[in-house]
């Protein structure tokens, strides 16, 4: 059993205590990982700004990220394998992920290309006729990345990449469940030729990390992928520093009565179990015109029964096991709690230990857990409705915001969820779960603060500094 240490300025340190790392197919202990202390906290911030006072130049830090990405491709099937392990995800979906964050680290680097600014017309203004002005984007230092269990590898990237190219150095700290992907971030940038300092990485308990990294003051950016309470203890803790906050979402899908029912009720139970649901934009809620709505439920409950819920390490297997037999345990609480309010399972519903059946539900009322909070299992909901503006309104009653999903041949009818819909991204004929790695991804309400994706991520770990000669 190997034993993983934390990565400090270039250097592997192991703990005197560790935590296990366990298959979540077979309960097994695979490895074990060192617990960071507050002491840890201390050594990576000042490996962080020794590392700072040698900047990378623009171009260097491209060609690191970009060696880091062939890296990932070489070296695919071993990561995935472990993506296998620690999350449970199925081995395509790991090879899906892999290839993911390698086009994350591509579009990072080429981020730390085009690190710009703009000319402010500063000779318009009343005596100032001899003054040129223009900004210049800057490092905001040291950033602190907080990431899932769901996506380690991916949302791991879409933090590192953007922060590197921007020119910070990063602390990095993973989800507890997830912690081999890390290792191998760290071993990948470390090949890749990135200095000592640039990336450290913290493994241990959230709550007890994320209080000392909240009071370390020379952090200047919080970029955090997680639950909305930690997320708003975070925000609560950061003062005056900035943080970007991907946070819940139970997200909704729109079928208006001119959608090609089959193909679209496909794509929405694909959308809904993958990753076991575990997902932050899985397709939760289905709101179907009620002309189609039984056409629909029996198509959607076809194609779940093809579904495979097995071995995640096989090449067939669709629906692996939950991250935590307690989260199945919970998910198959809320289901039962819902079928006691009157909702009605038309597949699934059964759990065997981390595994939970793919489910669909119908006859659910809006105040039920699987249709208000996130579920974040393979639980979908499919509701009817009358007119466009009563679905809309039904979507937009949720906490949440981060996207939807609309399929409808009319223009009338998209454009009107383009305008009414309260979310941070409306997907027009496909589902709520469409994200590429070079959009602009968040939310609005207890979805998030801020945007993924490389582009708009540099820009918010970076600040905007002003520049005026006056000739």
């Amino acid at each position: 059993m190997k034993a993983y240490g934390l990565w400090i300025d270039g250097k592997w340190c192991l703990t005197k205590e560790s935590s296990p790392v366990v298959d979540k197919a077979t309960g097994e202990t695979v490895a074990t990982i060192s617990v960071a202390e507050e002491e840890h906290v201390f050594q990576a911030v000042e490996a962080s700004e020794k590392a700072l006072l040698t900047p990378i130049e623009p171009y260097q830090r491209y060609e690191i990220i970009m060696e880091a990405s062939r890296i990932l491709q070489r070296d695919a099937q071993k990561i995935a394998a472990d993506l296998c392990i620690e999350v449970g995800k199925p081995l395509k979906e790991a090879l899906g992920e892999v290839g993911r964050a390698r086009q994350t680290l591509i579009l990072s680097a080429e981020e730390a290309k085009r690190m710009t600014g703009e000319m402010v017309p500063l000779a318009g203004a009343p005596n100032c006729g001899k003054r040129i002005a223009f900004t210049k984007r800057v490092p905001v230092g040291i950033v602190c990345a907080i990431t899932p269990f769901n996506f380690p590898l991916n949302l791991a990237c879409h933090k590192l990449g953007p922060a590197l190219a921007a020119g910070n150095a990063v602390i990095y700290k993973p989800a507890t469940a997830t912690p081999l992907t890390a290792m191998w971030l760290c071993k990948v940038f470390e090949e890749a030729g990135l200095p000592a300092g640039y990336l450290n990485m913290l493994t241990g308990s959230g709550a007890r990390l994320g209080e000392w990294l909240t009071q370390e003051p020379r952090i200047g950016f919080y970029s955090f992928t997680g639950s909305p309470a930690v997320g708003k203890t975070l925000l609560a803790k950061a003062g005056f520093r900035r943080v970007s906050l991907e946070l819940g979402s139970n997200s909704a899908n729109i079928v208006h009565e001119d959608a090609p029912v089959a193909s679209v009720a496909e794509l929405c139970m694909r959308h809904a179990f993958a990753n076991a649901g575990q997902v932050c934009i899985s397709c939760q809620r289905v709101y179907v015109h009620r002309d189609i709505f039984q056409e629909f439920c029996n198509a959607a409950v076809t194609f779940t029964k093809t579904l495979k819920v097995g071995n995640p390490k096989e090449n067939e297997t669709d629906i692996g096991p939950m991250i935590h037999e307690q989260e199945a345990q919970r998910a198959e609480a809320w289901v039962q709690e819902a079928v006691a309010e009157g909702a009605r399972v038309l597949t699934g519903g059964k759990r065997d230990k981390a595994w939970y059946e793919p489910t669909i539900l119908t006859q659910v009322s809006s105040d039920m857990k699987v249709v208000c909070q996130e579920t974040f299992a393979p639980i979908v909901s499919v509701i009817p409705y009358d007119t466009i503006a009563e679905a809309v309104k039904q979507v937009n009653d949720s906490v949440y915001g981060l996207q939807a999903g609309v399929f409808t041949k009319s223009i009338e009818t998209a454009n009107y969820c383009i305008e009414a819909l309260h979310v941070g991204g409306v997907i027009i004929n496909d589902g709520a779960t469409f994200r590429t790695d070079n959009m602009p991804y968040g939310g609005v309400k207890e979805s998030g603060i801020g945007r993924e994706g490389p582009q708009y991520a540099v820009r918010e770990m970076t600040e905007e500094k002003l520049v005026v000669f006056n000739m």
